[in-house]
């Protein structure tokens, strides 16, 4: 999940600060879950991410299909720091202060290729620290509207960007189950005026499923 970077600094120290103590595929209309099986990691990360558990226990989007750009993988922090972090000298440190372990990251395409699902599973080396996890890596965006999903933190929002001539519809979730961080999130780009609606809709159900998927399964 992309994050901007101002205030970063300020946010991260105050957490920091305060903590020093301390797949399956799913539809909107269905609650079948299956447990999806982990494709092979990028080959900059084979070495360094095996996969692991965390594989076994996302919700994936029904209907949605492989992203040939971004493949099924288990990472380290390291891994994460390199190839996904949009500021690795935070996201280091939030890391570290939560004792991460291990982690999982995936991805999904609308059947018409427009739309992107995003789900990261972080896992803290206690609940506690994967709630200060979860602000921390939350707190790094600037969050429009949320759409109310229970316990978790969701916003929905769209970011127009008029070099490019796009517009980006964005849902995002983020929840802790035990000492685990889930981030869920669809974006879709289009063209300026074609007035694109964030997902707030499939990603409530995907939320509520995955929390059942991980509530259900010893982590």
């Amino acid at each position: 999940m992309k994050r901007s970077a101002p205030g970063v600094a300020a946010v991260v120290t105050a957490l920091l600060l305060g903590v020093t103590g301390c797949g399956s595929d799913a539809g909107a209309s269905t609650g079948t879950l299956q447990t999806p099986s982990a494709t092979k990691a990028p080959a900059a990360a084979q070495n360094k991410a095996p996969q692991n558990a965390l594989a076994g226990l996302v919700v994936l989007p029904r209907g949605y299909v492989a992203d040939a750009r971004s493949t099924a993988a288990a990472f380290t922090a390291n891994t994460y720091l390199g190839n996904w972090s949009a500021d690795p000298a935070v996201d280091r440190a939030l890391l570290l202060n939560a004792g991460f372990v291990e982690g999982y990251r995936a991805t999904r395409l609308s059947p018409d290729k427009k739309k992107r699902f995003t789900v990261q599973l972080f896992k803290a080396a206690t609940p506690a620290k994967a709630k200060t996890l979860q602000l921390g890596f939350w707190n790094q965006d600037t969050h429009e509207r949320d759409f109310d999903v229970p316990n978790a933190l969701s916003d929905a929002r769209v970011v127009y960007d008029g070099g490019a001539g796009q517009s980006e519809a964005v849902a995002e979730v983020s929840m802790v189950v035990g000492s685990l961080v889930v981030e869920l999130s669809v974006r879709q780009t289009s063209a300026l005026g074609t007035n694109p609606r964030p997902e707030t809709a499939l990603l409530t159900t995907l939320a509520k499923q995955q929390r059942a998927r991980l509530t259900t399964t010893s982590s």
